[in-house]
């Protein structure tokens, strides 16, 4: 009977130990994954001023977020753009998408198809050079890989910088749901060594698409307002503003930029990436 115990315990002790190891296997695993994916939400967007300063495009967040995402894969030592790679389930964790919804898949499948009809004009002087982002986009349906090249245009505002560009941690974005969000914010970090700045209103109307909002107390309360609360929530930076008038008419924004502690961003950030997927529904 004493030898039948022992053997007992043996076998459940001998259990539990390879319970215990799956667990931490599982553990370390869990934590490797989290791991890589926050350093992926670390990667830099680095743009040319001209790009954020200049350039006048309508995207949604989501389309948005695939062309940050895509920049963020530019090397530094890329001299010309190559077909860059990631898979539909890896960019939905970036963003906090469920990934098993076939409903998102689709979504994604069609963003990608909207950013390949869609163009832009960037101002080069007196001149307007028109854009566009996509020059070619496949997906691998079986595995769910999407090999995008960027189009050519976009060049000389993306690769071999040296110098009048911006450069940021594509996670500051990533928990934004406004698509005026990321303009705005591009825009304050493109002059945040100034610590402050004024733009035009009607210039900042034109260069976020903004223009339908005629009367200032609509474009304050729909644009300004919910973009400056998400900025001041996820990023590195604090926002805030002082309309300009010339008589009763606001004509002018004057920004100032305040910027954070590196933890307190990231804990933000985080916050923010974790509540976004409701909100990456078509605009």
């Amino acid at each position: 009977m004493l030898n039948n115990a022992r053997g007992r315990a043996h076998i459940h002790a001998r259990e539990s130990a390879t319970k215990e190891r799956k667990y931490t296997k599982m553990s370390e695993w869990s934590s490797k994954k989290e791991y890589e994916l926050s350093k992926k939400r670390e990667q830099l967007v680095v743009k040319s001023n001209d790009l954020i300063q200049k350039s006048r495009f309508d995207l949604s967040i989501l389309e948005q977020k695939i062309v940050l995402n895509l920049i963020q894969l530019i090397k530094p030592t890329d001299t010309a753009f190559e077909t860059y790679k990631f898979s539909v389930q890896d960019f939905c964790k970036l963003c906090n998408i469920d990934y098993k919804n076939g409903g998102n898949y689709a979504m994604i499948k069609d963003t990608i198809k909207g950013l390949r009809d869609k163009s832009f004009w960037v101002k080069q002087g007196k001149k307007q050079i028109l854009c566009s982002w996509i020059n070619k986009a496949r997906i691998e349906e079986n595995s769910g890989i999407i090999e995008i090249r960027l189009d050519d245009d976009l060049l000389p505002y993306l690769i071999e910088l040296k110098n009048n560009y911006t450069m940021y941690s594509l996670i500051n974005v990533l928990g934004m749901q406004s698509k005026y969000s990321p303009r705005i914010y591009e825009l304050a970090k493109s002059n945040e060594y100034k610590k402050a700045f004024i733009i035009e209103l009607q210039e900042l109307k034109e260069m976020i698409n903004a223009e339908h909002y005629t009367n200032y107390s609509d474009f304050k309360r729909k644009v300004l307002d919910i973009a400056l609360k998400e900025i001041n929530t996820v990023t590195d930076i604090n926002l805030t503003y002082e309309p300009i008038k010339e008589g009763r008419k606001v004509t002018k924004i004057e920004f100032s930029i305040e910027k954070k502690l590196p933890l307190e961003r990231y804990l933000a950030s985080i916050k923010a990436i974790n509540k976004t997927d409701k909100g990456h529904k078509k605009q």
